[in-house]
Formats: structure tokens, C-alpha cells, sequence
């Protein structure tokens, strides 16, 4: 169970974008996310690149070396497990955990696909996505996140119409905790120029011309010159998971 209250959070939530105002810097946010929460917090991400977890392990470092009393110990980094990820996802994955100071939780689904399969018939996702996703993705990330106080995506404003107004902090209404989105405002020019800079760890997929990665089933490349996110759920009017509701 979470050790704040609903109330408490709302208002950590609150006062902290109110300190850090709304053109905090990713380090920022993140450095007040680690002091504040501590081992309470954990860094969602999707292995399409290690960009948040490189920010969010140095500001946990930090963190450690400044002695903050409520600082974290291992960083937990959540990973979805849905059972339909790519090799690469999965290699990309194992690989942050190896380079990294980090904890890879991996969310997974109450059935196995083998099991959801018999339940609900053969490949759901190509039948019924959004069903698909409750199970392998809203769910299991709900159990998870009912052991935090935060969490922090790698959402950005630039990636679909439905994330253009994404705050850089905010309480989660659908998950009941604070929800921290340090890298918000970066473009995909941001984005490129940190990986450059830092050497960070990338999904070989993203070379072979996928900008925007899910589970394999689910996933194609784009066209050239359209948008990103449009390999997501291809060929349907579906384009978030349920993760970030608009």
C-alpha cells in the first residue's frame, strides 16, 4: 500500500509544479522526484531507448552522494511484459539492466498469452486491441504502480496529438499517484542530440526504421514521411494503450 494518502499526494503533486514552474529542465524534475519520493518511485520505460533511464539513475545518484535522508536506494525501472515484445525490446531491456545501476521490474499480465489465447481466442490484439491492452498492459501496470507513491514517463508532447498538452508534473487520475514527465517538451532533435552525446543505449529497431516501438504483433514501420506513432496499431483507429489517457 502506498504510505501517502490520495490528499497527500494531490498536494505534492501541486506544490511541486508549482516550485519548479513549467520550464524545469529534465535533471530538475528529476532530482525532486528522487529526493522527494525515494524508494517509492519508479521510471516506466518501453526499451525503445535508455534516454529516461540514464537521467533518472544520475539524479538517484546524485542523490546518494548529497546524502539526502528520504533519497533511493536502486533505482526501479518498470518494464511491461506483455509477452509480445520484440527480441530486441527484450534484449534492450536486459542490456539497461546491465549497464545500469537498476532494478528492472518486469510488469506482466495475470494470464499468459497461451492462457489468454484459450480464454479469449487466438490473437486478440488483431480482433480486439484495446482488449488486448486492459490485460497485458493497463492492468499490470495498475498492480505495479499501487506500490509507489511516482511515477516517471518518457512521455513526450511531440509524439501524438493526444500528449501535446502533457505537464511536466501532475497527479494520475486514472492510477492514484504522481505522475512525473521530465522529458515533455524534448523533440525528437532533443531527444537525438542527448543519445549522441551521452552514448545511450538504443533498440536496434529504431535504426531499421521503427521511431516508435510496442509489442511486435502491433507494430509496423511507418511510411516514409508519416508520422511516428502511425506503425502503432496500423490499419486501426486505436493510438495510445490506455497508459496515458489524453
Amino acid at each position: 500500500m502506498s504510505i501517502a494518502t490520495e490528499t497527500d499526494l494531490r498536494g505534492v503533486a501541486e506544490r511541486g509544479a508549482a516550485e519548479l514552474g513549467p520550464d524545469a529542465t529534465a535533471p530538475q524534475l528529476l532530482a525532486w522526484a528522487a529526493q522527494t519520493f525515494g524508494d517509492r518511485l519508479i521510471v516506466a520505460s518501453n526499451m525503445q531507448d535508455a534516454v529516461l533511464v540514464d537521467l533518472a539513475a544520475k539524479a538517484v545518484s546524485d542523490a546518494r552522494a548529497c546524502k539526502q535522508p528520504e533519497g533511493p536506494g536502486v533505482l526501479d525501472v518498470l518494464f511491461l511484459e506483455t509477452g509480445y515484445h520484440f527480441a530486441e525490446t527484450i534484449g534492450t531491456r536486459d542490456a539497461v539492466e546491465h549497464v545500469y545501476d537498476v532494478r528492472i521490474v518486469d510488469a506482466r499480465a495475470r494470464r499468459t498469452v497461451a492462457q489468454q489465447d484459450l480464454e479469449f481466442g487466438k490473437d486478440l490484439f488483431a480482433r480486439d486491441p484495446g482488449a488486448c491492452c486492459g490485460m497485458r498492459k493497463v492492468e499490470p501496470l495498475q498492480e505495479t504502480l499501487a506500490d509507489y507513491d511516482a511515477w516517471v514517463t518518457g512521455v513526450r508532447r511531440v509524439e501524438a496529438p493526444t500528449r501535446a498538452n502533457t505537464p511536466l508534473i501532475q497527479f494520475d487520475e486514472k492510477f492514484g499517484l504522481v505522475k512525473i514527465n521530465p522529458i515533455a517538451p524534448w523533440s525528437d532533435a532533443d531527444m537525438d542530440a542527448y543519445i549522441a552525446e551521452h552514448g545511450i543505449l538504443v533498440n536496434p529497431l529504431v535504426a531499421e526504421g521503427y521511431p516508435s516501438i510496442g509489442c511486435a504483433p502491433c507494430t509496423a514501420k511507418p511510411a516514409p514521411g508519416a508520422d511516428p506513432r502511425s506503425g502503432r496499431w496500423a490499419g486501426t483507429a486505436k493510438i495510445e494503450c490506455g497508459l496515458h489517457p489524453s
